[in-house]
């Protein structure tokens, strides 16, 4: 069932995921610093969800009632689920898997924990 919880469990299965609630009770999930799904805890136990997805499948989605293009970044390809429970499990957990692996793929990469250093010199 996609619910709060379905949705939280399958976004933290993810590597490098964190949880921020940058907008009041808009919880983000972010893959290196950047949003790939967002859900609106105020709306219960199915939230609205957003998430980033393929030119393919925008289109597609948008067709299904209930699904539209997200506010201020739908022309970047997100979409807006009215409620989580609006799609199989199944078909929900493939977008919000495809939305992190298309966020995650633009995402900066980690620093590297080893630092490059020159070679000294000698004094001699």
């Amino acid at each position: 069932m996609p619910d709060v919880d379905w949705i939280r469990k399958i976004c933290r299965s993810f590597p490098d995921v964190t949880e921020d609630m940058p907008w009041g009770d808009d919880l983000c999930f972010k893959v290196r610093g950047k949003i790939f799904t967002g859900m609106v805890l105020s709306d219960g136990r199915f939230p609205r969800i957003t998430l980033k997805c393929a030119p393919e499948t925008f289109h597609e989605l948008i067709e299904i009632e209930g699904i539209s293009p997200a506010p201020y970044v739908g022309r970047y390809k997100w979409v807006m689920l009215a409620n989580s429970d609006l799609l199989p499990a199944n078909e929900l957990e493939a977008l919000i898997r495809q939305s992190y692996k298309m966020v995650a793929a633009k995402a900066p990469n980690k620093k590297a924990s080893s630092k490059k250093t020159s070679p000294q010199r000698r004094k001699k």
